[in-house]
């Protein structure tokens, strides 16, 4: 079996990327961390911060050269860059949706395709991503979050199926309550800053419980620790929910009938 040796990872700058890659090097890894603004939390050695931009498919793919150049091998990529936006469907403009999916959706693709000619070539590869448990069980009012996330996992599992022939796994990590910066760089839509919103009570009472769910949530060390064991697997698994609590949720999605699921949803979050 391959050794992961050389890791590129997305999003790395804070909250699970960063927990994920100071883990990765504690192991023996060598992490290129990418970000927008190029820097990590916490300087160490075989971390190395990159600037990158997911939405820039040429500069992704200069990122990936380098790091052939300097390492002459690229064994993983993580996809964890993303974003979140806040609102009712109704009202929500399309480049607000858009900007949801540019990032965490296509960002992850175009990631992907600047890696995959390195994997075939080697005829060894890792890819994960790091959609949500919300891609299996959406939420009121963070819909586009939820579906940019479910296709994302969809992605992973076709790609899973493509790949294979070529020597490179697959993974998808579903997270569930992280306690990150995240919460609070939320975007809030138009839609969800109107005064007069006909859904503006029940928008109140949700994101606050969704924010206090997010502030007591887990670690971002434990996902960075499921990330971690799959790449050390000789097979990894192709989808992930860590932490049994969520785990449990991810097979009750499965067993309880749709009409039943949202109506539990529909009254915790609305």
């Amino acid at each position: 079996m391959e050794k992961v040796q050389v890791v590129l990872l997305t999003g790395g700058s804070s909250g699970i990327g960063a927990a994920t890659a100071r883990l990765l090097v504690q192991a023996g890894m060598k992490v290129y961390a990418g970000s927008r603004r190029g820097t990590v939390e916490t300087p160490m050695e075989g971390l190395v911060p990159v600037k990158l931009d997911v939405n820039d498919a040429a500069g992704t793919e200069a990122v990936v050269a380098d790091i052939l150049a300097r390492e002459g091998r690229l064994d993983a990529v993580i996809c964890n860059a993303g974003n979140g936006i806040y609102g009712p469907i109704e009202g929500t403009l399309e480049e607000e949706a858009r900007s949801q999916f540019e990032t965490t959706f296509f960002g992850s693709l175009k990631t992907v395709e600047a890696c995959l000619p390195v994997f075939r070539k080697q005829g060894f590869g890792r890819v994960v991503t790091v959609a949500s448990v919300m891609s299996i069980l959406p939420l009121p009012y963070q819909s586009f979050y939820s579906a940019a996330k479910a296709a994302l996992l969809s992605l992973t599992e076709s790609l899973a199926m493509e790949l294979a022939p070529f020597g490179i796994q697959c993974c998808c990590i579903l997270p569930g309550d992280v306690a990150t910066g995240f919460t609070g760089s939320r975007k809030v839509n138009a839609a969800a800053q109107e005064a007069d919103s006909p859904y503006m009570v029940r928008m109140k009472r949700n994101l606050a419980k969704i924010e206090a769910d997010e502030r007591g949530g887990m670690d971002p060390v434990v996902i960075g620790k499921a990330i971690l064991r799959q790449l050390r697997r000789r097979r990894m698994r192709i989808r992930v929910i860590p932490r049994l609590d969520y785990g449990l949720v991810g097979f009750l999605v499965r067993i309880v009938p749709a009409a039943w699921r949202l109506k539990i949803v529909n009254s915790l979050y609305n």
